[in-house]
């Protein structure tokens, strides 16, 4: 079911389309706003969500406002156990039970079995691995709080996707470009910055700069006071995310 981590025979996407459906930041109007986090990823050889916020019925609405049908998703990534980005999951599979889903290995016995019982495949993730070609995890990341990422390979570069990156955004990152052996262009998610220190965040910014990430889309659990020092630092190569944002590699020059 899983493909050995092997990024230099993959192929590059060469579209890209991620919208978000899940966040507490306003982007669409008429959209609903919440904690948590939850995208799509088009441009795939399979539709992909990436987490799937906290309440079901926010997710499904949301999805269905935006016009994406549950029933055409065939992958689910979830980045970390917490209920603000696994708890959509329930509902959501009671609509669509034929998807594969991947969580890291260190997710508990009985969610493992709960997704079994409502019909999908389970792919427990630990070491990095390639979900379909041009998508890949970064692998179990942290210790007290594990957690994956999803990398992109495209052809403007690898974009990041992170839940919440409690392992620590830039050591996800980091991780990414060593184990595709280029730079990031693109970060997109939650940064989990919220009690950190303004110049704690510069320093992030900095190591940003320096592994040569050239755009940035911070949101969920980032905060507000970072994704300001974000969108300061990088201007034209900030991109505001919310509910409804639709990201495609032409805003990614």
């Amino acid at each position: 079911m899983t493909k050995p981590m092997d990024p230099s025979s993959s192929p590059s996407l060469d579209t890209c389309r991620i919208t978000v459906v899940y966040d507490n930041h306003p982007y669409r109007e008429g959209l609903d706003t919440a904690w948590g986090f939850g995208c799509l990823i088009r441009g795939a050889e399979k539709l992909i969500l990436f987490d799937t916020g906290r309440d079901d019925p926010y997710l499904l609405g949301n999805m269905e406002k935006l016009g994406i049908d549950p029933n055409e998703v065939e992958i689910v990534v979830l980045s970390h156990i917490h209920r603000d980005h696994v708890g959509g999951l329930g509902r959501f599979l009671e609509r669509n039970p034929g998807v594969t889903v991947y969580f890291p290995a260190s997710f508990p016995k009985s969610f493992r079995e709960s997704v079994k019982k409502s019909g999908a495949k389970t792919v427990p993730v630990k070491e990095p691995l390639e979900i379909c070609p041009g998508v890949f995890s970064t692998g179990e990341m942290g210790f007290r709080i594990k957690e994956q990422g999803l990398v992109l390979k495209t052809k403007k570069g690898l974009l990041v996707i992170t839940g919440c990156a409690h392992p620590g955004v830039f050591k996800m990152v980091k991780r990414a470009g060593e184990h595709f052996g280029e730079n990031v262009h693109f970060v997109l998610g939650g940064f989990h910055l919220l009690a950190t220190p303004g110049f704690r965040v510069k320093g992030i910014v900095k190591s940003f700069r320096k592994a040569g990430v050239r755009y940035v889309g911070p949101c969920h659990c980032s905060g507000d006071k970072a994704i300001g020092i974000f969108e300061k630092e990088y201007q034209e190569r900030f991109l505001k995310v919310g509910v409804g944002r639709e990201i495609t590699l032409e805003n990614l020059p």
